[in-house]
């Protein structure tokens, strides 16, 4: 048995009384809007690692407790460490023991790309076992295959994809299209990232399925060029890298691009157009996927 911990504070105060529950020996805390499910919920973020907004002003702390006794005295300690001069009102509930593991598993199921292809935990058996199963677990890195974005990605790898061509992943995260790709008959794959957490992930990843990818840290120098290129990012940064992205593109060659909302697909295009023409390919819930072929 657990007990939860509920206090309501402002954005100024919420990190502080964050770390000091964690001092006091809380398990977990996390931030919550206190007024979230009303008219007067603010949203948090606007795109995938784009935060909009900081931390809401009436904050909804919330921290895991083991029950021991005098635990609302060391809340009150926390309060006052975090700066708060009124203790504030506490909720408490009483939390049952639970398989933590399994109730986080239970979330991920196989997910279905096409016929060709499927992404597969790795606590579960694969679905059709005579696809191409992509190994593949949540973790720090982006990219499980349920965003749409990421779906709409592997969906074109697998609808372009002959065998013998050449990849290039800018934006790897946990290195799930790379690794399709390398499943999917590519001779060689380079996947690139700005994150060092990430380029482990895909390394890891890419040795659970039994690939091999070569990856690289967005700083090091970039002049092959590809047969494919795909990008699964952002819709600013896509824009920026319009020109280091169509100069790697080899000749007939083609490029996809993700992580555009509906409402970006024209500026993205518009970005492009003096190098390539871009048409959207495909929509998937509010995101697009805009494609390209290099004559």
């Amino acid at each position: 048995m657990w007990v939860s911990v509920a206090l309501e504070t402002d954005a100024a105060h919420a990190d502080a009384l964050s770390d000091a529950l964690l001092a006091a020996g809380a398990i977990s805390v996390s931030v919550e809007d206190a007024l979230a499910g009303t008219e007067l919920e603010t949203p948090q973020f606007g795109e995938p690692g784009s935060p909009t907004t900081p931390l809401w002003n009436e904050s909804r702390v919330v921290a895991l407790f083991d029950p021991a006794p005098n635990l609302i005295g060391r809340i009150a300690c926390a309060t006052a460490a975090a700066g708060i001069d009124d203790l504030p009102e506490i909720e408490l509930e009483d939390v049952a023991e639970q398989d933590w593991v399994r109730l986080t598993q239970s979330q991920f199921e196989p997910i279905r790309i096409n016929d060709r292809l499927w992404i597969v935990p790795s606590w579960h058996a694969a679905p059709n076992a005579s696809a191409i199963n992509l190994i593949l677990d949540p973790g720090l890195a982006f990219g499980t295959g349920s965003h749409p974005t990421t779906f709409l990605c592997l969906q074109w790898l697998s609808e372009t994809l002959c065998g013998g061509e050449t990849v290039l992943d800018y934006g790897c995260g946990s290195g799930i299209l790379g690794i399709a790709s390398a499943k999917l008959g590519a001779v060689a794959v380079l996947g690139i990232d700005i994150d060092d957490n990430a380029l482990i992930a895909a390394r890891d990843n890419a040795n659970n399925n039994n690939v091999t990818l070569d990856l690289r840290h967005s700083r090091e120098k970039l002049e092959e060029r590809f047969d494919i290129v795909v990008a699964n990012i952002l819709t600013n940064p896509l824009c920026v890298l319009a020109p280091l992205l169509t100069g790697r593109i080899a000749p007939n060659g083609r490029i996809a691009l993700s992580g555009v909302l509906v409402a970006q697909a024209e500026h993205v295009i518009a970005a492009y157009a003096p190098l390539i023409a871009l048409r959207v390919g495909a929509e998937r819930d509010g995101w697009v996927r805009l494609e390209g072929h290099q004559c």
